[in-house]
């Protein structure tokens, strides 16, 4: 399917972004997500991945949490608050090491000036990674997203520093000219 009707066909089936057809093209392939019952999304504005989630796995308790603002989605606990602050969230509190899937299709503003871009990039994956480790249960996955750039190899190495499984993903719904890559692992 060309990239620019991922758009018109999330649309059409009523998905807020054509970011959940990344998430299904990923998911198909990571055989150890098998009915999830504790979801985290991080970054998760505007609510495309969380929306497909609560879709797919009802019984599911997602909690998704973002510094912008996110409109209600049916059985997503939606929590504004920026990521650094993961740990003081009530709600998750709790729930440290039991969430089956963490998921993040975070990216930062970027500014055009690949230097500052590369390394809000990996500050931001970097933070979510640590949120993962976290509250990712024993076996529970997590899947992020990263740009192919000059820290690329630097986060990958942390995430398998701490992940048993750490696979790459270029799902045919991210468009051709984008850097953006996914990067997916198994505590």
């Amino acid at each position: 399917m060309h990239a620019d009707n991922w758009a018109q066909k999330a649309k059409s089936l009523g998905y807020r972004s054509r970011a959940v057809f990344k998430l299904i093209q990923i998911t198909e392939k990571i055989k150890q997500i098998k009915n999830p019952n504790l979801i985290l999304d991080i970054g998760a504005a505007p609510g495309g991945w969380s929306h497909y989630l609560a879709n797919k796995y009802p019984s599911a308790e997602i909690f998704a949490i973002d510094i912008l603002e996110m409109e209600q989605i049916k059985g997503v606990k939606f929590i504004q608050e920026d990521l650094r602050n993961i740990e003081k969230i009530d709600q998750l509190s709790s729930l440290k090491n039991k969430f089956n899937l963490v998921i993040s299709d975070l990216a930062p503003n970027l500014s055009g000036i690949s230097s500052i871009d590369e390394e809000n990039i990996l500050e931001l994956n970097l933070l979510t990674l640590e949120g993962a480790i976290k509250f990712l249960d024993n076996n529970g996955v997590f899947i992020v997203k990263t740009f192919q750039n000059s820290n690329l190899k630097k986060f990958r190495k942390e995430m398998e520093k701490n992940l048993k499984i750490v696979q790459t993903a270029k799902p045919a719904a991210s468009k051709k000219q984008s850097k953006e890559i996914y990067l997916y692992g198994i505590k």
